[in-house]
Order: C-alpha cells, then structure tokens, then sequence
C-alpha cells in the first residue's frame, strides 16, 4: 500500500506540472464530497461556516457543472479537475461520461482523489441483518459441527432481488460469470465448495470412447464417474454445479448438475454438454452447495428464498458484508482528455471501466479490485490507457485493449503501463489475461503480473509492444498455456516482445506450460532481450515461420526453445482453412502490407506448411536444455553464435542476478547487454 500511495503523488506531481505548462493559464476546480450538496457551488473543498456553499455532494452533479462551463465559453487553459473527497460512494447507476464531457489537450478534465484521501466508488451494497440460522431444514442441511458459526441475512427485504446468474460458459462465455457475489473486509468470500481447495478427479465414464483426439480418448456425454461418498451430501441441494478442466488442461466450465447417482457414484450435467468433452483423470470440484459451508469465508445464497448463509472470517460487526450490484461503475464513451486518479474502483459485477472510443484518456494511480469481471476495457479510439494501477482479486482479467485498424496498420497507441497486476481470473479461470492488445500498434509496458492460473499477456494483431514486463508463477492452474501467447494468423506480424523477466512458470502440478508460446502457425514475432528462469518451453515457436529469437538468457529452462512442425503434421488441416482464410481478410497484396511484411505476399505458394525463415541467433542457455525440433529440419532454421555450452559469466546467479560479467564470453558472440534493471514498475514515473 506505502508503494502504491508513492507510485500516486509521483503520478499527481507530473500531471499537475504537466497542466502548469500551458502558459500559466488559470484552472478550474470543482470539490465533491459526502458533506456536499448539489445546490451549491462545488468551488469549495469543504462546506463554508455558514453552510451556504461548498462542494457538491456527487461526482455526476460535477460532471454537469463542467458541461455548464463549457456551455458559457472555453475551458479554462489549465483544464478542469474534480477533486473528490475521502469517502466510500455507492453507486445506484453507472458515472458516465461522453464527448460532451471532453477536455482538450491543452485543458484536460481530471476527476482526482483529493489530497490522497480514500476515495472508493462502490458498485455493491452493504448488507446487514445477519441473525443464526433457526430454520431445522437449513440446519440439518449443514454439518453439526458448524451450524452455529453460520449466520443468514435476507437480501430480498433489503431491496436485493436481482442476483443475477451463474453462467455456466467460462471460454467464450460473458466477461463475468457469477451473477451477485459477497465481500468481506475488503476481499471476496468464497462460494460453498467441495474440495476446499484444489480438486477431484473424474476416474470412470458412463459412456467412453466417443472422443478420439489423436489418440487422447474420451466421452462426449457429461455423465462420469467420482471416488467417494461425499456427494451424499449434496442429494437435498437444488442449484449445484460442477467446476472442471474436462478434456484439455486449458479450457475450463461451470455446468449444473442434473443428477447424482450416489450408488454408482456417478455425476450427470445439464446439457450442453463440454465442447471438447469428459476424459478419465480430469480435474473438478462442486460448488454452490450449502451442504459445503464448512468453513470461514464461505458463502451460499439460497437464490428462490434470497437468503444469504455466511460463516465470516471474523466477527460480523468488524467489518462490511457488500453484495456486488452494478455491472459497470464507469463508462466513457467518446471522451477525449480526460484522466481519472488515485480512486478505488470495487464491487461490481462485470468490468468496472469501459472506455470506448476515447481519445487520449487515462485511468492512472487507481485501484480496481474485487470485480466479477475484468478492470478496464479500451475499445476503439486511439491513445488511451491504464498506468499505475493496482488490479487483482478480478473475476476476469485485468486490462483489455482493442485498437487501431489491421487493414490499414492504423496505430492504436493504447497502453498498459506500470502496472501491478495479480490474483485475477478468479471466476473465468482460462483466456481472462492481465494484459489484452488487440489490433495494431499496442504497448504494455513495466507492469508486475503474477499469481494467476492462466496468462499473463496475450496478444493479437499487429506491431505491439511488449516490454519491460515482470512475469512469474501464472499458468498455475493450465498446461498446454502460455505466459505471453497468441496463436493461428499468418497476417498477425510485427509485434515485438523484448527485456522481460519471466520465471517461475511450470504450469499445473508442474506439468509445463509454455514462457512466450505462439501457437499454431503464429508468425513475424520478435523475441528480444528476455530474461527466461526456470519456465519450461521458456520460447516455443508452434509451426510458424519467420520469427526470431536473439539476444535472450535462459536459464534451468526445460527446454529453452522448442521448434516444431505441426502445420506439416496434425495441424495441418488449418493451412487451407482458418490460416489461408484469415490471410484473404487481409489485404496483404497491397503496396502498405508489402512494403511491411514482404514475407507475406508469396507466402501461399511458398509451402505455408513448413517453418521456414526462424531464426535464433546470440541467445545463452546455462543449465536445463537448450532446444527441442519436433518434426523440423535443423537445415530451415538458422542458427548462429548461441552460447550453449560455457558458462556465461552471470554477476550473481545465486541471487538471481543474470546481468552478465564485462568479461562475458557472450559479449564476443555479439550479444547486447539487456537492461535488466529497467524491468518492472518504474518508482519514479506513471507512464
């Protein structure tokens, strides 16, 4: 927290000298506070002795107060700030700003936390009425052992009926899947479970063998088999699900139970069944089952009755029970030149800022916790970004961004920078990444992620930035994933990825995943300058082409790289289908796209199949494995002054320094210094 409040008086520092530039031009502010009222003025950070005038009571009754200003004649040329003051706001509807809310460059609007105080917009409501349970139904539906640590409240006599619902999609699904979700002293409580923690297996299936992926065979009925007579219990639940990695190590869903069969042990869902299907030794849990409220932090709402049952962590009366209501707590629509500050942004249920079709707008110094879904969305527009936030405990991801135009490599210039982002994807576990970029000419830039069970970043589209990025111990609950990753185009070229540390990544149960994985046929990407320690497949290149990687340390990787040639093999019925068909979208023949990726134009009638054109050259490897050629003749790949086998003189590899010696042996391959010290938040700067 002491890093963070630092992070945002060096943020406040800047963007106040940065508005003192323009001429020395005056200023307006506005003052909003819980003492405020909306009849006054807002020109004051506190009500006058009189209390005639002071600050206004809502930040929307500040927003209007600047249309009025613009209304009467221009902004002021030091622009306009909000200054709100140390509260907690519940929202009853979304702040929404649009173009007639813009700034200019010369005169931005700023909504800021007044003086670093505690500023917390809040799309929940807080609960109370807790009483014991005295109903004998509900009791003997909960271990003896626990009844009297479980308290119930009913939402529905406090205005709560709308509780949303469980989506049982979680790839492809909405970008938040619980519906209504509980709160406790700042931290999201967990929904009744069975494991606790971690999960159980599936070890028989009602219907095998009606699935047949190259030789990994499984059941496309959602019928399968558990160990155990724990589900005895759940036979008087009427909402239970099932959480699990069905088939494949990272795609994961939520499905109801239909049925239990506690005789045979066996598990029913509702239809559909999972996409890919049901295989023996797969992985999940139930939840959602009162029977399961066994210990602190849990939660179970009754969804007919609208009774919520929760053992808190602590006494009820030490701290705010809050349900997540609002499904947006900010939405800018068309706005340009405007920066939001140093506020805390929590309890929502879907993403908690969409930013569409901005114009260089910025969320900066901020916290955006406990979400149902992800904490920014940029779609569109150009120039837009998130720098010095705090993200985590996020249903979903952290930032996505959408933008620029690929058919005419338009630029978004959008950007994730300086970031501190971790504990996300907390209901839609896969594809919910800390870092989106999508489109064209995307930056993420010195943000920390970690602790998350699928990736860290991931990319699509052209010439993005990827840099300076600390990454560890994400894929914790995937394999077959990556920590940086983006897959199947031949037109997705440009990007490059360069001076990241990445380390710790080993992937679920320790059965690999993948550092910088592109995937299927991904082509044209730039590796450059990484630091890779103890990542398994640390650089994996899937069957694309003209990619290179140079200039990296890896360091107990296992291996360091890995090269194979599926389009030629298993995945070869992609060339002429999804490859060839995302390459006719793109006007690749045209003089722009020529001119950018020549490589592209003969690229059909070049044999697309074979990974052709990779290049590694000056990389160190010191311990683990250096490489792995699936399928590739060693002949198409060039290979050149790769430091394998000496020992490359790092400063302090016990301490994790990998800086090289002066006298590095590398430094003679040719092999640049990467600034190791620049990776990470930056202490000193937001942007």
């Amino acid at each position: 927290m002491r890093y963070r409040i630092y992070r945002i008086i060096v943020v406040s520092i800047i963007l106040s000298f940065q508005v003192l530039l323009f001429a020395g031009e005056p200023k307006a502010n506005f003052y909003v506070s819980p003492s405020g009222n909306d009849s006054w003025s807002g020109t004051l950070p506190a009500p006058d002795a009189q209390r005639s005038d002071g600050p206004f009571k809502t930040p929307s009754r500040a927003r209007d107060a600047i249309r009025m200003l613009k209304q009467t004649g221009q902004l002021p040329g030091g622009g306009v700030t909000v200054y709100i003051r140390g509260s907690v706001y519940p929202l009853t509807s979304s702040f929404e700003l649009t173009a007639r809310d813009s700034g200019t460059k010369s005169s931005p609007i700023v909504y800021r936390a007044y003086k670093n105080e505690e500023v917390r917009l809040v799309g929940g409501k807080q609960i109370n009425g807790f009483t014991p349970i005295s109903n004998p139904a509900i009791l003997n539906r909960i271990d003896q052992k626990y009844r009297d640590k479980i308290l119930q409240t009913d939402l529905k006599a406090q205005g709560i009926t709308d509780f949303g619902k469980v989506s049982p999609r979680a790839f492809g699904g909405p970008m938040h899947a619980t519906g209504l979700e509980l709160f406790f002293q700042d931290k999201p409580m967990t929904l009744a479970r069975w494991p606790n923690e971690g999960f159980v297996k599936i070890i028989g299936l009602v219907e095998p063998d009606t699935v047949n992926v190259r030789g990994t065979k499984g059941s496309k009925t959602g019928k399968f088999m558990y160990e155990g007579d724990r589900p005895k219990r759940w036979v008087e639940e009427n909402d239970v699900w099932v959480h699990g990695y069905w088939f494949w190590d990272w795609s994961d869903e939520r499905q109801k139970v239909e049925s239990i069969d506690t005789v045979k042990r066996i598990i029913s869902v509702i239809p559909p069944y999972h996409n890919y299907g049901y295989r023996i030794g797969q992985w999940f849990y139930g939840l959602n089952i009162l029977a399961e409220l066994d210990r602190p932090g849990e939660w179970y709402l009754d969804r007919e009755t609208g009774i919520l049952y929760f053992w808190p962590p602590a006494p009820i009366e030490k701290g705010r029970a809050v349900v997540s209501i609002l499904d947006t707590l900010v939405n800018l629509t068309g706005v340009s030149n405007v920066v939001i500050e140093g506020m805390i942004f929590e309890a929502a249920r879907g993403t908690a800022i969409v930013m569409k079709d901005c114009k260089r707008s910025k969320i900066v110094g901020c916290v955006l916790r406990n979400l149902g879904g992800t904490a920014v969305q940029i779609e569109g527009g150009n120039n837009n970004g998130v720098a010095s936030c705090d993200i985590y405990a996020t249903g979903s991801g952290g930032v996505s961004m959408q933008g620029g135009e690929r058919k005419s490599l338009t630029p978004g210039g959008h950007f994730a920078e300086n970031n501190h982002i971790y504990q996300y994807g907390r209901w839609q576990r896969m594809y919910t990444p800390a870092i989106a970029l999508h489109g064209v000419g995307n930056r993420a830039a010195h943000n920390l992620i970690h602790n998350a069970p699928h990736m860290a970043i991931m990319f699509g589209g052209n010439d993005h930035v990827i840099e300076f990025n600390e990454i560890h111990n994400v894929c914790l609950e995937s394999n077959d994933a990556g920590a940086i990753y983006a897959g199947r185009d031949w037109t997705m070229r440009g990007t490059v990825i360069r001076y990241n540390y990445l380390h710790e990544i080993t992937g679920f149960r320790g059965r690999g995943c993948v550092g910088v994985y592109l995937d299927d046929m991904f082509c044209g990407t730039k590796i450059y300058g990484n630091v890779f320690y103890r990542v398994t497949r640390a650089a994996f290149i899937g069957g694309g082409r003209d990619c290179l990687v140079e200039n990296n340390i890896f360091v107990d990787c296992q291996p360091s790289l890995h090269i194979d040639a599926r389009a030629m093999g298993w995945a070869g019925y992609h060339v002429n289908t999804t490859m060839t068909q995302r390459l006719k979208a793109m006007p690749y023949m045209s003089e722009l796209w020529r001119k950018r990726y020549p490589k592209l134009v003969s690229i059909l009638e070049d044999d697309p199949a074979v990974p052709e054109g990779n290049i590694i050259r000056r990389n160190i490897c010191s311990g683990g494995r250096w490489l792995d050629l699936q399928g590739v003749d060693r002949n198409i790949v060039t290979f050149k002054d790769n430091l394998i086998e000496k020992a490359p003189g790092f400063v302090d590899p016990a301490r994790k320094n990998f800086q090289l010696k002066d006298d590095s042996p590398a430094y003679k391959l040719g092999f640049k210094r990467i600034p190791i010290e620049r990776i990470g938040p930056i202490k000193d700067s937001p942007n």
